[in-house]
């Protein structure tokens, strides 16, 4: 499933970021008692017990008449700062699955709580009225009169104190559908994902031949995600072309800024992810943060090298590249990597038949006699350290599910299993089993 949005909404300086930070468990919202502080909407991966979501803070609703055109770095007119944070706000409100509306139950209802309560009403979306800073027994009993905006039952509570959250959490996550996905879709969802200007689009248009997307040369055309429909040696691919990435803090004040948000959607609604890097500047640390959120979501993985038709030109060796990719993109060992031309459409097929390979390998289920096998003979081979009478035992092996494929070790004493060890065991079952390009998940309990 293609994890949830949250987001996080109201006028300023009601707490939003402090609620932020509280979920995702790090400081990365600017707190400030200074209304308006959140300019730009920021969004984390963030857990509640066992519910997974993508949290977004946004800047509050303002009115004109609150914005300080000299607070912001570059942006001299007080109409520009407007606009650029109602596009956020819209934004926000358009990809959200559920909305928290926070308002500030030390001050009660104020004009710009009706206004903004307004806006959230309009956008269709369920929401849950949140009435922070209720951390003292008058607050609480001023909370009632929330309920003249019109959003429902508001639930007092502190994300500073950290008082009430779950009451809150358990209403937001409410009408979430957390199940499992519809698999009656045979489709093979692929992802484009990668830094700005590295030729997603025209990759997109190169594999349907189809000027399906707008390509051009400018960093940053693609806004929003695009599905495509394709079939390959009659095997259904849904392909989704996605907004770059920038580097946080790079990205400017904007529309830009989301397309973070929504690529790593995309990814989340994909089975395999092809990472487009582009040939003549291989590997930057965007396209590190790039493999790193395909590496957080288990999704198969293929490694593009675009623009390979300029590698007479700029003095490129094959096997160097590579060397350089497998050096500093570790975290997505076994992918295959893949050298193309979009606009010259050279090594596209190679590319579909690795997709399809990697497709296969990450819903792979693999026989249990042949798991128990490969298990005793990796003990034979590399038996695990012996310590006296607290030896571990390794007792056993399961395949629990595939996408990705996931296994479960019974043993005695799962806390002394050394990292190295796992790791021997991963690379043990990667190799037995060719599970080219899919990330693997290794569990060891007392209990199968």
């Amino acid at each position: 499933m293609p994890l949830p949005i949250i987001t996080i909404v109201g006028r300023p300086n009601v707490g939003k970021s402090t609620l932020f930070n509280r979920l995702v468990g790090e400081r990365i919202a600017i707190v400030s008692d200074i209304a308006g502080t959140t300019r730009d909407r920021v969004s984390g991966d963030a857990r509640w017990n066992d519910e997974r979501f993508l949290l977004v803070d946004t800047a509050g609703i303002e009115a004109e008449d609150e914005v300080d055109p000299q607070s912001v770095t570059g942006l001299g007119a007080t109409e520009t700062l407007l606009s650029e944070v109602q596009a956020q706000t819209s934004t926000a409100l358009e990809d959200a699955d559920v909305l928290i509306f926070m308002v500030d139950a030390s001050q009660g209802v104020t004009p710009k709580d009706i206004e903004a309560a307004d806006i959230v009403r309009r956008s269709g979306k369920p929401v849950v009225l949140a009435a922070n800073k209720a951390d003292n027994f008058e607050r609480e009993m001023t909370v009632s009169e929330f309920y003249e905006l019109g959003l429902g039952d508001p639930i007092s509570f502190s994300a500073y104190h950290d008082l009430n959250m779950s009451v809150l959490m358990d209403a937001v996550l409410g009408p979430l559908d957390t199940g499992d996905e519809d698999v009656t879709d045979d489709s093979i969802r692929v992802s484009i994902v990668g830094r700005p200007n590295v030729g997603k689009s025209a990759m997109l248009n190169a594999i349907s031949g189809e000027e399906r997307a707008i390509v051009s040369s400018v960093a940053g055309t693609t806004r929003d995600s695009v599905d495509t429909g394709y079939v390959y040696k009659e095997h259904e691919i849904t392909l989704i072309d996605t907004a770059g990435l920038r580097r946080r803090g790079k990205a400017g004040i904007g529309i830009e800024k989301y397309s973070v948000l929504r690529t790593m959607r995309s990814i989340e609604r994909s089975h395999v992810a092809l990472l487009l890097l582009d040939a003549t500047e291989v590997v930057t640390a965007q396209d590190t943060h790039v493999a790193g959120l395909m590496e957080d979501a288990a999704r198969g993985a293929v490694i593009v090298v675009n623009k390979w038709d300029l590698a007479d030109e700029k003095q490129l060796e094959r096997e160097k590249v590579e060397r350089d990719i497998r050096g500093r993109l570790q975290f997505l060992e076994g992918a295959p990597i893949v050298f193309t031309s979009a606009i010259s459409r050279s090594g596209v097929n190679r590319m579909l038949d690795a997709v399809l390979r990697v497709y296969e390998n990450w819903t792979r289920i693999v026989d249990p006699g042949d798991l128990q096998r490969m298990l005793l003979d990796a003990l034979a081979e590399h038996p695990i350290p012996t310590g006296g009478k607290d030896d571990v035992r390794l007792k056993s092996i399961i395949q629990t599910k595939a996408a990705p494929p996931s296994f479960v070790f019974k043993v005695n004493q799962p806390k002394k299993i050394h990292f190295s060890y796992k790791r021997y065991l991963e690379n043990r079952i990667r190799k037995e089993f060719h599970f080219e390009g899919s990330p693997l998940r290794l569990h060891f309990r007392t209990r199968v």
